[in-house]
């Protein structure tokens, strides 16, 4: 029998392009669906995908500035995402990190959320944005924590709108648990690793590659290569841009953004790539282990799960995990690093990242999908 499909995404703009974008892209590579999300700016973006496509979207898309992102009006976006019509698909696949999972639909709808984290900042990082903006103060700062306090309340009443839950990580299927007492099944993203450039001669630098804002910890990793003098190229753009220029001592090249091809080029020529940031999966891990570059990051999250530590894996090693986010447990690392360096090999690393192959998802969440179809349908019919 045919089925419609609706697939739900948070926004849709030039500036997202992370990994839960690439979710959504593959997705509609293997399932037509109709796509909705808050605002689109994309189907008339040349360069886009997307571009042309019938796209439904709400009322935020008229509202100014929203191409450049509708965080600023985070009070409506459970509101927005709530006047999304889906009665006429028997199938719906949100994609969610903010309220796409809060779509309503009614008991004879399969709704499958792909879970790239419940909102990290009404649940993880609620002390990190008070703290790091103004409007975590003064009476302004009040008002904020009530509106955090009713999004975790709706937040968690939205996932009984979801009949099966899909976490991009076993770390993020802990927070599901956590946020919402929901199980989740663990489907990786998919990984574009054809398209990073395998190479087994490496350069003498060190590379970041990042968002430029606090909770990525691109601060502390420059301060950690100020004390060792090592060499180190950090790619990214963000809020922080100007600080960690000002920051970086002449041994720290901060390049901002760069097009994809010098990303590319470095990432495939690094010593190492560093990551300090807890991601709930942490994509540009996996892409630089594709160039057969080794990782150190910090060991939480979804490296844990994405990156080979040499001292528990030294037939297979892809990198080494660092326990603590503080410049002396970063520093100890590399120094680490630099005494096994000899023993890491460069096919191990882009072996282990074929394990996050596009291929590997769509095989994994098609099938998911079809037995939660089949599921319900037996409920239906008993």
């Amino acid at each position: 029998m045919q089925r419609n499909y609706a697939l739900v995404h948070e926004w849709l703009t030039p500036k997202a392009t992370g990994g839960s974008e690439l979710v959504v892209r593959e997705i509609l590579n293997h399932i037509d669906a109709d796509v909705y999300a808050l605002i689109d700016f994309e189907s008339t973006n040349p360069s886009s995908y997307l571009f042309q496509r019938q796209i439904g979207t709400t009322f935020l898309q008229h509202f100014p500035f929203a191409r450049n992102g509708v965080q600023k009006y985070l009070p409506l976006l459970p509101l927005a995402i709530e006047q999304l019509d889906l009665r006429e698909y028997d199938v719906i696949l949100s994609s969610s990190h903010t309220v796409a999972k809060g779509v309503l639909t009614t008991p004879y709808q399969l709704h499958i959320c792909y879970c790239h984290a419940p909102m990290r900042f009404a649940w993880d990082l609620t002390f990190d944005y008070l703290n790091s903006s103004l409007m975590g103060r003064g009476v302004q700062g009040i008002l904020t924590r009530y509106l955090l306090h009713r999004l975790r309340q709706w937040d968690a009443l939205t996932a009984n709108r979801v009949d099966y839950f899909i976490a991009n990580s076993k770390h993020t299927a802990a927070r599901i648990w956590r946020c919402y007492r929901r199980q989740a099944e663990v489907i990786y993203p998919p990984v574009n690793i054809d398209r990073f450039p395998f190479q087994e001669k490496k350069e003498d630098f060190y590379l970041t590659v990042s968002r430029l804002v606090s909770y990525k910890q691109v601060d502390l990793i420059v301060k950690a290569f100020n004390q060792m003098g090592r060499p180190l190229v950090v790619i990214g753009t963000g809020p922080q841009l100007d600080m960690i220029r000002q920051l970086a001592k002449p041994n720290v090249r901060v390049l901002g953004a760069q097009p994809d091809g010098v990303v590319e080029q470095y990432m495939s020529g690094a010593k190492a790539f560093i990551y300090a940031a807890c991601e709930d999966f942490g994509i540009a891990l996996v892409e630089a282990q594709a160039c057969g570059t080794p990782v150190i990051a910090y060991g939480a999250g979804g490296a844990t799960e994405t990156v080979r530590d040499i001292r528990q894996h030294p037939d297979g090693a892809t990198g080494l995990l660092f326990s603590a986010q503080t410049e002396a447990a970063l520093v100890e690392a590399v120094e680490a690093f630099e005494g096994y360096r000899g023993e890491f090999k460069p096919q191990w690393a882009r072996s282990h990242a074929a394990s996050f192959a596009p291929t590997i998802f769509k095989q994994r969440y098609l099938a998911f999908v079809e037995s939660c179809y089949q599921n319900k349908t037996d409920a239906w019919a008993s």
